[in-house]
């Protein structure tokens, strides 16, 4: 475990992977980047506008103020995109070897609907999955 991938929205799943990213890191060394996906949905509304910019930035700062707290300086990402494919995109691209994301909890007919973000990376990433609940 040499670097690890933080996906962070700012929730309490992301609060407790961030968590899991701070104990990890410590333990092995591990560099860190955080990682908060500006979602673009296909069809008539792109960003949606409670999903903003803004709101991803200010979940990196807290992220990064967190780690810094643990004397960890983290890479910030904050691309746009599919939040599923971009997060495993970025992990392969930038060779992390660990990605660390919550787990929102939803019920089968949303995963249905919407997909699970935490699902998705699991079985489709080539780094380990960690997935905190």
């Amino acid at each position: 475990m040499k670097r690890i991938l933080l996906a962070y929205d700012g929730g309490e799943p992301a609060r407790r992977a961030l968590d899991t990213t701070v104990e990890l890191a410590t333990k092995f060394g591990a560099e860190v980047g955080v990682i908060s996906v500006v979602p673009v949905h296909a069809g008539v509304m792109g960003v949606a506008p409670w999903d903003d910019r803004e709101v991803h930035e200010q979940a990196l700062r807290e992220a990064q103020t967190r780690l810094r707290e643990h004397g960890i300086e983290a890479e910030l990402i904050e691309p746009f995109g599919d939040p599923a494919w971009t997060i495993e995109r970025i992990a392969a691209e930038r060779s992390y070897d660990t990605v660390i994301l919550g787990s929102r909890g939803q019920g089968a007919l949303g995963r249905f609907f919407a997909g699970s973000v935490s699902e998705h990376v699991a079985t489709h990433s080539q780094a380990t999955v960690i997935v905190t609940h």
